[in-house]
């Protein structure tokens, strides 16, 4: 059972006992990415989460390096569209050593010029890794692509452009606007005393109550983009317009995509690659967001074998949206999602992060137990009428990377529907 306590100025703390463990995992979350950023501003969320390694006004970021390893645990963060998260697993005696720390690199980070020009060289690095890696690739040209004009569209790294023009005083400028305390989660699980709870509490009291930043709607539109990049397989993903994860029928989504293309005995896997061998990887994903979403089907192959992959997909969808799943196939996706879900509370971790991802994202936090029973209720006809809604190619998006075809012809094939 976990625990919230709401201060004066907005900000939530989460905790977890977890009987057993001597480990605890501390995380904070805070509801500020890529997607609360102004064109100009693209990246910021991102730089800042980096130059938050780079030292505070009591460490260097060599003493943050060290005191991590000291602890033994793990210290580390990541930016999305939606948040940015910064969190540390430790054993219990670490606690107080891994939480101050944290706060010291969230509240207190110096922000130097020279360190802000280093980590810009980074940064540049790590987006063309991302360039080289055709799979990132084609799934972030889809998002420019699908959501061209809004924040969603804009790479959670940013670009060289914009990267040019930041500097270490506004990144903290940017800082102040957006991480205050209603958009900060604390998230505290395992092994800890109330000593611990208590001294977050302090912390977070002394952040000045501010205004939520603004978020710009999201807008899904249909789009095709095609990338031509020497390489030995064509990148596809074919993607649909779906739900937002606050919608109350996200779990037959993730359901259905388990169908479609969840695993080895998917459907996706099951014809193009044991049936009919046309590639070594296919799968699906969901991608979602507070007010958007959307489902992809991605797969790497040849020329030769790109056009009867298509059509093998476009034959799979249209017997989802006609017929739904059997039986089987939902009781094993059931099955493999309860698992997953029960196998995941018992990671201190885990629990860690459903705490702080829960609060920050959909405002409450949904007990095991009530997670369970939402995939039991789901049905076959539920996930038949879904797909029905899904896939129509009307809606239907498409993005290539490789030796592709021009996207005039991929655009025609899309507009013949199912």
């Amino acid at each position: 059972m976990y625990r919230t306590i709401t201060l004066p100025n907005g900000a939530r703390i989460l905790t977890e006992h977890i009987p057993g463990v001597r480990s605890a995992a501390l995380g904070f979350f805070v509801g500020a990415g890529s997607r609360h950023e102004r064109a100009e501003e693209n990246g910021a969320a991102h730089f800042i989460e980096h130059m938050s390694f780079k030292g505070t006004s009591r460490r260097s970021a060599a003493d943050l390096a060290m005191e991590m390893d000291a602890i033994g645990g793990q210290v580390n963060a990541y930016t999305t569209k939606e948040s940015t998260c910064f969190y540390a697993r430790c054993l219990d005696r670490h606690l107080d050593r891994a939480g101050e720390m944290l706060c010291d690199m969230l509240f207190d980070s110096r922000f130097d010029e020279g360190d802000a020009a280093l980590e810009r060289g980074v940064i540049l690095e790590e987006i063309g890794m991302y360039e080289d890696a055709p799979e990132d690739l084609c799934a972030e040209r889809l998002a420019m692509a699908v959501y061209k004009g809004r924040p969603l569209g804009r790479p959670i790294l940013g670009k060289a452009s914009t990267l040019e023009q930041m500097t270490g005083e506004s990144l903290r400028r940017w800082q102040q606007e957006h991480y205050v305390p209603g958009a900060i989660v604390a998230a505290l699980a395992g092994s800890f005393e109330e000593r611990h709870v208590d001294a977050l509490a302090r912390r977070l009291s002394a952040l000045p109550a501010a205004p939520l930043p603004k978020v710009r709607e999201a807008v899904y539109l249909p789009a095709v983009t095609v990338r031509k990049k020497a390489i030995e397989q064509n990148h596809l993903i074919l993607a649909f317009p779906a739900l937002s994860y606050l919608d109350e029928e996200r779990y037959a989504l993730l359901l259905l995509n388990s169908i479609l293309g969840g695993g080895c005995s998917s459907r996706l896997f099951q014809e193009l690659r044991e049936k009919r061998g046309l590639c070594y990887t296919a799968y699906s994903y969901v991608s979602d967001h507070a007010d958007t979403g959307l489902l992809g089907i991605y797969t790497a192959l040849n020329q030769e074998q790109e056009q009867g992959a298509l059509e093998a997909v476009r034959a799979i969808v249209g017997e989802l949206a006609g017929h739904g799943p059997t039986q089987e196939e939902l009781s094993r996706a059931r099955d493999q999602a309860q698992a997953n879900i029960l196998m995941g509370m018992e990671s201190v971790q885990a629990r860690m992060s459903h705490l702080g991802t829960s609060a920050l994202l959909y405002g409450k936090v949904r007990e095991s137990e009530e997670i369970l029973a939402a995939y039991d209720q789901v049905t076959r006809e539920e996930l038949r009428r879904l797909a029905e809604r899904i896939f129509p190619f009307v809606g239907a998006s498409l993005s290539a990377v490789g030796r592709v075809r021009p996207a005039a012809e991929y655009r025609a094939w899309l507009e013949r529907g199912i």
